[in-house]
């Protein structure tokens, strides 16, 4: 798909979002999820603390057995990450009590690092512990009156919350990766199987053009059918304005030639005339401009029609043969050799007026022998099509270049001895010029003239 086409358009589009769309998605699953993992850690540290409140409000249990109550090994294991800290906060001396697990160390207090207390009457937050360990902890301030007041904390080591997030991160990541890969797969489906009238369209008019089919035929989806509609309305318009343009041609090239014979005739009766002679003179020049602009409109409104394609080896080769005919009296061999697989865009009658007028020139300078090589071209960019390149030689006695430059100019003659009216090379150039190629004329190997001709191919 190139950059440029719809399909690339709709694909990286919808790439864009579904790539925001799965990364805020995700961004806000691991966030609740850990929020519910910090929730219950919370609610395990809030039963420990609630326990060790509960202990601290009985001041009449023996010591050996207070605090025993916990239920967690962990708060006798040193340094475990799991601490407990009992404060008593209205003496000069505040007493400590702790697990064995925090042995000769002491919890830092939430109050002091600005934690607000709750509506439960407790502060929450993360900590610094022993051995610079990451500590969630949980502490309330105790008022037991004539028992004193006191500060329970309790510390649970926060690396649990942080491996049960990174592990549900891992696994949320990857069934966002495998699901964005199969939404990616869809959409390249949809894309493709969405477009396919587009592509079915833009075959058909390049069989159109290339001549394998003169209308769009077939059903197309209702957003599109208007499309297929409109398009076979242009190219029935654009065949009738050909055939209209073509009629009128005709009707001018009769309408103009009748007055000009006339004129020609009755200055003939005074040839002895000079000014009947400025006449004919000037007759002969509007019969060649008004032949060449004629030939001209014609060539325009037939290089219109599309859908028209041309075999160019049988073409070259009867020309070949009719070449030979016409200059049979001189001995002018015509040798041809064209690619079987060439193929002209455009109508045989233009392909033969075009070579049939470089053919005839070489035959009309040559001294024995005519060449004529037809070459396939591949495309020279992406998009483009084949070029035709039709080569004619001759061994006569060339051109330099600025006679090139002189005949290459319309209606331009070197010899007014050679037959004709000086307009074919124009002609030529006209008309490969509306398929949009080029003629081009240069010395030949044989030593004669060569003219080669660039055209579009199929």
């Amino acid at each position: 798909m190139a950059a440029s086409s719809l399909a690339n358009r709709l694909f990286l589009s919808a790439t864009a979002w579904l790539v925001v769309i799965l990364a805020i998605t995700g961004v806000v699953l691991s966030s609740v999820y850990k929020n519910a993992t910090e929730r219950a850690f919370d609610r395990r540290l809030n039963l420990y603390l609630r326990t060790l409140i509960a202990e601290v409000a009985t001041p009449d249990e023996p010591p050996d057995r207070q605090f025993q109550s916990l239920g967690e090994p962990l708060f006798d294991l040193p340094l475990s990450g799991w601490y407990w800290q009992i404060t008593r906060t209205d003496t000069e001396k505040p007493e400590v009590r702790s697990s064995r697990s925090l042995w000769d160390k002491k919890l830092p207090k939430l109050e002091e690092q600005g934690a607000e207390l709750t509506a439960a009457g407790i502060r929450l937050g993360y900590v610094d512990g022993p051995e610079g360990q990451n500590l969630r902890m949980v502490e309330r301030p105790v008022d037991l009156g004539a028992d004193g007041k006191f500060l329970v904390s309790v510390a649970g080591d926060d690396s649990e919350i942080f491996d049960e997030t990174r592990s549900f991160d891992y696994y949320l990541g990857g069934t966002f990766t495998a699901l964005g890969i199969v939404l990616l797969l869809t959409t390249v489906f949809q894309v493709r199987f969405g477009l396919a009238p587009l592509k079915r369209i833009s075959d058909a008019i390049a069989d159109i053009r290339s001549g394998r089919a003169e209308r769009l035929e077939g059903e197309f989806p209702v957003e599109i059918a208007p499309l297929a509609r409109e398009t076979n309305a242009l190219i029935d318009a654009n065949r009738e304005i050909v055939e209209r343009a073509r009629t009128h041609v005709g009707n001018l090239a009769h309408a103009i030639k009748t007055p000009l014979s006339v004129i020609v005739n009755e200055a003939s009766a005074h040839a002895a005339d000079p000014f009947a002679e400025k006449v004919m003179e000037q007759a002969d020049v509007m019969r060649d401009q008004v032949a060449h602009h004629l030939e001209r409109a014609r060539i325009a409104a037939r290089v219109s029609v599309v859908a028209t394609v041309t075999e160019v080896a049988p073409a070259i080769e009867g020309l070949r043969r009719t070449m030979e005919k016409i200059h049979r009296d001189r001995g002018i061999v015509v040798e041809a050799k064209a690619d079987p697989s060439a193929k002209f865009r455009g109508e045989r009658q233009d392909l033969e007026e075009m070579v049939g007028n470089l053919v005839d020139n070489a035959c009309k300078w040559a001294a024995s022998r005519v060449l004529i090589d037809v070459l396939v071209e591949p495309p020279q960019r992406a998009g483009a099509g084949p070029r035709l390149r039709v080569i004619v030689d001759d061994d006569g006695r060339g051109l330099s270049e600025v006679e090139r430059a002189q005949v290459a100019r319309r209606g331009q003659r070197l010899d007014e001895s050679k037959p004709g009216s000086g307009l074919g090379l124009s002609i030529v150039t006209d008309l490969a010029a509306l398929y949009g190629g080029s003629l081009s004329l240069d010395s030949a190997p044989t030593g004669g003239l060569r003219a080669e001709l660039v055209l579009p191919g199929l």
